[in-house]
């Protein structure tokens, strides 16, 4: 029986990959300083532990794991990594995340790790046409994040990327673009867009208004997340030696993400700008080199996974005021 190591597992991501890892019939241990918030685990072995302290990170790296997947990090929507308040703990915590797992497993001589980046590396000023912005793969340099959380995932790709040189490992690293879908952080601060949009319209009636950040213009594509984790094994498993985006390429505003939640949900909504973080003008994910290294890219539609997400986020909000 193969195995793999899940780290970052009790997180929306890593919950949905622990799930895939098993239907495919490997052992699966997973890590995080939490358990799942939203579903149990189907993990063999789960561990709760920071990742930050070198023991820790030596006492769960025990074996030869076939795969590992680095997916801990320090993170959030809009609401947290972009006003500045938690930057420090953002860099620090995530970076020393990365430098312990990319150590560890290379001393365990495990030749396989993913790791997960974003598409907030890509620099700010190729993304200021909200109808035209530019993710490709080789616009990351000269490098401009517009955030410090864009920097350390930029750190770390190169990290994960120099023990390839170095060691002759087959690390592998994608650049996620805004994963959605149940069983995630949907209240609380940490949420993202489609979340929280899913959460306004769940507890709103029809005929209220919602509150949007910004002017609604602001263009983003999104992944449902089983996709994303489709594009994940692919990758690991693949001969692709470069980052490559894991997202969708169908681009739409804020106000057009509103619009299509509302209409799932039966609703009439309107909206109410206000300010607030908003991160990069346009960003959009641009698939040829993926398809170019795996052949295949996402290709489900935004909507298909908004009523998945919806539905599951109402039940939630019912839940929750019962």
């Amino acid at each position: 029986m193969k195995s793999a190591l899940v780290l970052g597992a009790g997180g929306f991501i890593g919950g949905h990959l622990v799930k895939r890892l098993k239907k495919e019939g490997f052992w699966v241990r997973g890590v995080d300083l939490k358990f799942h918030e939203h579903a149990e685990t189907h993990a063999d072995d789960f561990v709760i532990g920071d990742l930050r302290e070198q023991d820790f990170c030596r006492s769960i790296v025990d074996r030869g794991f076939d795969e590992v997947y680095q997916l801990a990090a320090d993170m959030g929507g809009a609401g947290y990594i972009f006003t500045g308040e938690h930057d420090a703990d953002i860099m620090h915590n995530s970076a020393t995340i990365n430098l312990n797992v990319a150590d560890i497993a290379h001393k365990r001589n495990i030749k396989s790790t993913f790791y997960s980046s974003s598409a907030c590396m890509y620099p700010a000023y190729n993304q200021e046409d909200p109808d035209n912005p530019n993710c490709k793969e080789e616009s990351a340099y000269p490098a401009a994040p517009d955030s410090e959380y864009g920097w350390e995932k930029l750190f770390s790709e190169r990290l994960f990327l120099s023990y390839n040189r170095n060691y002759g490992l087959r690390n592998r690293v994608a650049r996620y673009h805004n994963i959605f879908g149940p069983e995630g952080t949907w209240d609380g601060g940490k949420e993202k867009a489609p979340a929280a949009i899913c959460r306004k319209v769940a507890r709103a009636k029809s005929g209220d208004a919602i509150e949007i950040w910004g002017d609604g213009l602001q263009t983003r594509s999104f992944l449902y997340v089983d996709e994303c984790v489709e594009g994940t094994l692919r990758l690991i498993r693949s001969d692709c030696e470069v980052p490559v985006n894991i997202g969708s390429e169908e681009m739409v505003t804020i106000n057009q993400l509103v619009d299509i939640v509302a209409d799932i949900s039966g609703k009439k909504i309107e909206k109410n700008h206000i300010p607030g973080p908003t991160g990069v003008r346009g960003r959009n994910s641009e698939n040829t080199l993926i398809k170019e290294k795996l052949g295949w890219a996402p290709s489900q539609t935004l909507r298909s996974g908004l009523e998945k997400t919806y539905e599951w986020i109402e039940w939630q909000v019912r839940r929750n005021a019962a």
